[in-house]
């Protein structure tokens, strides 16, 4: 594949089957190795359950594997993501938070569909099941099912018309505070990055993450204009911060445009990211 932009080595910001990415961990790591990267992220959102796959496939192809994990909080009513990466899989703490997370995935999406059916759309919950294919249950799984049932024509217009923000079956989901999602992170030896700050302006928010434990901000990614990008590494230079950075991929039907690798670092960032784990 030659894509007409240039790739970066390493994109650390991924998401598979595992939770609701359109590729399993396997073909995320072919496609790597076909478009010519040496280093990938595996980011699912509350679950680490791709990593063994991802770092399997990873040996196979020669793709350099970064295990991580992405978790939502809120603050000041904003979404702030938190990427945690090389944390303990065996965590106690960890994995006992990790699958009270997902339960409330659970229970919000029996709630979205209470909503919808009151909208008179009929969706069960085996009928979202069938599209995620992890453990970890998210709303495009639900909107794949409006898709399949003809409700709509696409993902995003099930968002949109649906169970988007503001939109008539939307259930708002329980969240960490970004304190809880760095202290989660850090407890379990991992290494914290703010996701994304450039998408729900989140600067204010960084002085005291840092305090409790925040090791590096995502500059370079695919929601980031080059002033977002100018701003968040002169934050994180002031701060000592690692700087991080990934596409979000989700695959095409998910994120139209957010292609893989587009957005990134080398893959010295990588490394870095290793190397402050190991003092975590």
């Amino acid at each position: 594949m030659n894509p007409a932009f240039t790739l970066f080595e390493a994109d650390l910001h991924c998401h598979t089957t595992a939770s609701d990415g359109l590729l399993t961990p396997t073909e995320l790591i072919v496609l790597a190795a076909e478009l010519g990267l040496k280093g990938i992220g595996i980011t699912d959102h509350d679950t680490i359950q791709g990593w063994q796959e991802a770092v399997e496939a990873g040996e196979k192809y020669q793709i350099r594997i970064l295990r991580g994990i992405e978790l939502s909080t809120e603050w000041q009513g904003k979404e702030v993501h938190i990427l945690g990466y090389e944390i303990d899989g065996s965590s106690n703490i960890l994995n006992d938070r990790l699958k009270c997370l997902r339960q409330a995935r659970e229970q919000r999406m029996l709630k979205i569909l209470e909503r919808l059916e009151a909208q008179g759309i009929q969706i069960t919950v085996d009928e979202v099941q069938q599209f995620a294919q992890g453990e970890s249950i998210g709303r495009p799984h639900i909107a794949h099912a409006l898709m399949e049932r003809g409700y709509v024509g696409s993902i995003g217009e099930g968002f949109d018309r649906y169970i988007g923000r503001g939109a008539p079956a939307y259930v708002p989901r329980y969240k960490l505070t970004p304190e809880e999602g760095i202290e989660l992170v850090r407890v379990a030896h991992g290494v914290a990055v703010l996701a994304h700050p450039g998408a729900h302006h989140l600067e204010g928010g960084i002085p005291a993450w840092v305090k409790v434990g925040l090791q590096g901000i995502e500059v370079r990614h695919s929601d980031h204009k080059p002033e977002d990008e100018k701003k968040f590494r002169a934050i994180a230079q002031e701060y000592h911060l690692l700087t991080t950075g990934g596409s979000d991929f989700h695959g095409e039907a998910h994120k139209p445009g957010v292609t893989l690798g587009r957005w990134g670092v080398s893959l010295k960032v990588l490394q870095q990211i290793l190397d402050v784990a190991q003092h975590n």
